[in-house]
């Protein structure tokens, strides 16, 4: 159960790494952008740690209070969740 869960996790930190990635790539060839809302979306809903890790790796975002304290924080709560889910599944 626990494989599932942390795949489900891995698959949109992935999604959202990608995202960061390609929206810098974009913004640097003055390309068509991902909207803020589509990178937050994916942060939410399970990709934190991807995200966060993309906008350090490619320093994008990165001067945008609300993205550094945000991601930040979801990739805390993502993995503070994984750790509760796994610790909860292996008590029983």
């Amino acid at each position: 159960m626990f494989s599932i869960i942390l795949g489900y996790f891995g698959a949109v930190s992935i999604l959202a790494f990608l995202m960061m990635y390609i929206d810098k790539k974009q913004a640097r060839q003055h390309g068509r952008r991902i909207p803020e809302k589509n990178l937050w979306t994916a942060a939410i809903f399970g990709g934190g740690i991807g995200a966060y890790l993309g906008m350090m790796m490619f320093r994008h975002k990165t001067r945008h209070t609300n993205f550094r304290v945000g991601f930040l924080m979801l990739a805390v709560i993502d993995a503070a969740l994984l750790v509760w889910i796994y610790q909860s599944i292996n008590e029983g």
